[in-house]
């Protein structure tokens, strides 16, 4: 593999959107055909094809069944994949396009959620080795006995860094609408910094934490491939943000990124006994039915009985509370309480490692601000504190404005 000067990339729903747009995106793959690399093309479906299959099923039906929402699914990259193909073919560049099934990207048999066990590159070597651009259907594969599966969410992002795994390349470019990763949600804060790189570790913690450029499943196969991810527009050549290990990056700043996570509901089981094994009782239940837990505090009060607060997606808080209600009397517990308007406000950088007094200073910065914070979650490089939903913007500002617009100047 190593004669070719492979490179992966994946263009986004919105990057074609509509045939303007596709074409677009076949011009700018000619100009790296005609520098002599040779390309592989993930797709996603056009624009909102995949939001409108999920109404056209909700319109037969309100429980579809699971094999068959992949089988819907899958059609939307389908159509984007041969579109793409035919403007290449348009401007004179030989291209073929495939589906998961056909280059045999081989998945668990978990419907809507599938993680990728492995991936053929015979045939698109073939049909690198023959000069063709190849473009393949993203978001999707086939199990064991090859019913059509999907990957979930951000599973053309996961798609592609696979890819460029298998094919022994560190190039993987994600084409979106946005110019790159940025130190702060734009919709919230004015003039936020776009980063020229950014560590795997801190853009997993990131998209963790509700930045939602990238989905975390691609970078944790990027990390562990150790493939360089460029982030960048379609809309324009302008450079993007590159994920990278930290080791090989030239600037580390205190905090990279801040953002806020509102999708979390929160709950607390009130004067359980202070012992061994509550705890893992009760989040090993959490676990067997498939409710996510994020943030975990436990605290212990007076005569060895404690409390403890952990939160949830909001998706997800009917059946937690069902399950913790289930628990109570085996748990001891003496009250259950819920509280959906919260936010999760976070500050992640690498910059952390080698800073002191970094969460003193945010927790200041909170306080002036009368916001109150229930729960505090930390790590190497990132601080979460749980506070009311009404102040998440207004959070976000006051740390941004302290650590990238003040001492980024």
């Amino acid at each position: 593999m190593s004669d070719l000067k492979i490179i992966v990339q994946k263009y986004g729903g919105t990057s074609v959107g509509t045939p303007e747009r596709i074409k677009a995106v076949a011009e700018r793959i000619k100009s790296y055909v005609n520098r002599g690399q040779s390309v592989v093309v993930v797709v996603s479906a056009m624009g909102k094809t995949t939001d409108e299959l999920i109404a056209l099923s909700q319109s037969i039906t309100t429980k579809p069944d699971s094999r068959e929402m992949d089988m819907l699914l899958s059609t939307g990259e389908q159509v984007s994949i041969a579109l793409l193909a035919m403007a290449l073919h348009e401007i004179g560049i030989d291209a073929i396009s495939y589906t998961g099934s056909q280059i045999k990207v081989v998945t668990d048999g978990n419907f809507s959620k599938a993680k990728i066990e492995s991936i053929s590159t015979d045939r698109i070597m073939k049909s690198l080795r023959e000069n063709k651009v190849v473009i393949v259907a993203g978001f999707q594969g086939i199990d064991s006995e090859e019913n059509i599966t999907t990957l979930g969410r951000g599973g053309s992002d996961t798609s592609a860094a696979a890819l460029a795994a298998v094919l022994g390349t560190r190039d993987c470019e994600i084409y979106t609408d946005v110019d790159g990763v940025f130190t702060a949600d734009p919709r919230i804060i004015s003039k936020p910094l776009k980063l020229k790189e950014i560590s795997y570790d801190e853009m997993l913690e990131l998209a963790r934490l509700g930045a939602a450029v990238l989905h975390s499943r691609s970078v944790e196969f990027s990390k562990k491939y150790n493939i360089r991810l460029h982030v960048r527009s379609s809309f324009n050549y302008e450079e993007g943000t590159v994920v990278m290990p930290k080791e090989e990056m030239m600037e580390k700043y205190v905090i990279s990124g801040v953002t806020a996570k509102r999708d979390e509901a929160k709950i607390t089981i009130r004067d359980i006994p202070d012992r061994p094994g509550i705890a893992a009782r009760l989040f090993s239940i959490m676990g067997q039915n498939k409710v996510y837990v994020n943030m975990i505090v436990q605290s212990t009060g007076k005569d060895n009985k404690a409390s403890i607060s952990f939160t949830v997606l909001k998706s997800d808080l009917e059946k937690a509370l069902k399950l913790s209600e289930e628990l109570k009397k085996e748990l001891g517990a003496s009250a259950i309480e819920s509280k959906q308007d919260i936010a999760i406000v976070s500050a992640v950088g690498v910059g952390m490692l080698s800073s002191y007094g970094v969460a003193g200073k945010i927790f200041q910065m909170l306080s002036d601000q009368n916001i109150n914070i229930e729960m505090i979650s930390t790590s190497e490089i990132g601080i979460s504190c749980v506070i009311d939903d009404i102040y998440a913007e207004l959070a976000q500002k006051v740390i941004h404005k302290a650590f990238i617009e003040t001492e980024q100047k």
